[in-house]
Protein backbone atom coordinates (compact mmCIF):
# COMPACT_ATOMS: atom_id res chain seq x y z
CA UNK A 1 0.00 0.00 0.00
CA UNK A 2 0.78 3.04 -1.14
CA UNK A 3 1.71 5.81 1.68
CA UNK A 4 2.50 3.93 4.68
CA UNK A 5 5.66 3.62 6.03
CA UNK A 6 7.58 1.65 8.36
CA UNK A 7 10.78 2.48 10.86
CA UNK A 8 12.86 0.95 13.28
CA UNK A 9 15.14 2.52 15.43
CA UNK A 10 17.93 -0.11 14.66
CA UNK A 11 17.89 -1.43 11.33
CA UNK A 12 19.26 -4.85 12.63
CA UNK A 13 15.89 -5.04 14.97
CA UNK A 14 14.16 -5.86 12.20
CA UNK A 15 16.01 -9.12 11.90
CA UNK A 16 15.20 -10.36 15.14
CA UNK A 17 11.28 -9.32 15.83
CA UNK A 18 8.37 -9.47 13.36
CA UNK A 19 6.62 -6.28 13.62
CA UNK A 20 7.75 -2.65 13.24
CA UNK A 21 7.99 -0.28 15.83
CA UNK A 22 6.95 2.71 13.76
CA UNK A 23 4.28 2.69 11.15
CA UNK A 24 2.79 5.94 10.04
CA UNK A 25 -0.39 6.00 8.15
CA UNK A 26 -1.65 9.10 6.94
CA UNK A 27 -1.65 11.61 9.92
CA UNK A 28 -2.01 8.43 12.16
CA UNK A 29 1.65 7.09 13.96
CA UNK A 30 1.43 3.69 15.36
CA UNK A 31 4.41 2.03 18.29
CA UNK A 32 4.22 -1.04 19.83
CA UNK A 33 5.97 -2.78 22.03
CA UNK A 34 7.73 0.36 23.81
CA UNK A 35 9.95 -0.96 26.75
CA UNK A 36 12.90 0.22 28.86
CA UNK A 37 14.68 -0.31 31.79
CA UNK A 38 13.97 -3.90 32.01
CA UNK A 39 14.50 -5.67 35.42
CA UNK A 40 14.13 -1.86 36.99
CA UNK A 41 11.23 -0.99 39.42
CA UNK A 42 7.65 -0.31 37.87
CA UNK A 43 8.64 3.47 37.84
CA UNK A 44 11.56 2.71 35.92
CA UNK A 45 10.32 0.48 33.54
CA UNK A 46 7.32 2.84 32.60
CA UNK A 47 9.91 6.02 32.27
CA UNK A 48 12.08 3.79 30.06
CA UNK A 49 9.14 2.93 27.72
CA UNK A 50 8.35 6.77 27.43
CA UNK A 51 12.14 7.22 26.76
CA UNK A 52 12.06 4.36 23.69
CA UNK A 53 8.53 6.29 22.62
CA UNK A 54 10.26 9.40 22.68
CA UNK A 55 12.97 7.65 20.69
CA UNK A 56 10.41 6.18 18.20
CA UNK A 57 8.14 9.53 17.89
CA UNK A 58 11.49 11.40 16.97
CA UNK A 59 11.61 9.63 13.98
CA UNK A 60 9.05 10.86 12.73
CA UNK A 61 9.30 14.84 14.01
CA UNK A 62 6.63 14.07 16.79
CA UNK A 63 7.32 14.02 20.82
CA UNK A 64 4.86 12.66 23.75
CA UNK A 65 2.39 15.59 22.78
CA UNK A 66 0.96 14.13 19.72
CA UNK A 67 0.30 11.01 21.76
CA UNK A 68 -3.69 10.30 21.43
CA UNK A 69 -4.16 6.99 23.05
CA UNK A 70 -2.58 4.31 24.58
CA UNK A 71 -2.49 1.17 25.94
CA UNK A 72 -0.46 -0.05 28.96
CA UNK A 73 0.20 -3.87 29.49
CA UNK A 74 1.33 -4.56 33.31
CA UNK A 75 1.96 -7.77 35.19
CA UNK A 76 0.71 -6.29 37.99
CA UNK A 77 -2.24 -3.93 37.90
CA UNK A 78 -1.93 -2.78 41.51
CA UNK A 79 1.34 -0.76 40.04
CA UNK A 80 -1.15 1.81 38.11
CA UNK A 81 -0.60 4.76 40.50
CA UNK A 82 3.41 4.32 39.88
CA UNK A 83 2.12 4.72 36.49
CA UNK A 84 0.25 7.31 36.73
CA UNK A 85 2.91 9.44 38.67
CA UNK A 86 4.80 8.84 36.02
CA UNK A 87 2.26 9.89 33.51
CA UNK A 88 1.55 13.30 35.37
CA UNK A 89 5.26 13.83 35.30
CA UNK A 90 5.98 13.24 31.16
CA UNK A 91 2.41 14.39 29.67
CA UNK A 92 2.13 17.37 31.71
CA UNK A 93 -1.70 17.44 31.69
CA UNK A 94 -1.73 16.23 28.28
CA UNK A 95 -3.30 12.66 29.06
CA UNK A 96 -3.82 10.05 25.90
CA UNK A 97 -6.98 8.14 25.89
CA UNK A 98 -5.59 5.08 28.05
CA UNK A 99 -6.55 1.89 28.72
CA UNK A 100 -4.57 -0.44 30.96
CA UNK A 101 -4.55 -4.36 30.59
CA UNK A 102 -3.13 -6.87 33.01
CA UNK A 103 -1.28 -9.76 31.10
CA UNK A 104 1.89 -11.87 31.46
CA UNK A 105 5.10 -11.44 29.59
CA UNK A 106 7.28 -13.94 28.10
CA UNK A 107 10.35 -11.99 27.87
CA UNK A 108 13.86 -12.81 27.71
CA UNK A 109 14.07 -10.98 30.99
CA UNK A 110 12.33 -13.72 33.04
CA UNK A 111 9.70 -13.68 35.41
CA UNK A 112 11.17 -10.47 37.28
CA UNK A 113 12.34 -8.85 34.29
CA UNK A 114 9.33 -6.70 31.90
CA UNK A 115 6.82 -5.95 33.82
CA UNK A 116 5.09 -2.39 31.81
CA UNK A 117 5.11 -2.46 28.15
CA UNK A 118 2.96 -0.03 26.30
CA UNK A 119 1.59 0.87 22.47
CA UNK A 120 0.68 4.52 21.74
CA UNK A 121 -1.14 6.04 18.83
CA UNK A 122 -0.22 9.11 17.92
CA UNK A 123 -1.43 12.10 15.84
CA UNK A 124 0.72 13.71 13.17
CA UNK A 125 -1.38 16.50 11.87
CA UNK A 126 -0.54 19.79 10.09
Amino acid sequence: MDGIIRQNLDDAFANECAYSEVVVAGDLVFLNFCVGNVGGTVEEQVHGALDNMEARLALVGLTLESVVKVDVLMKDPWNIPAMEKVFAERFKGKYPARKTVATEFAHKGGENGLQVQIDAISYKGH
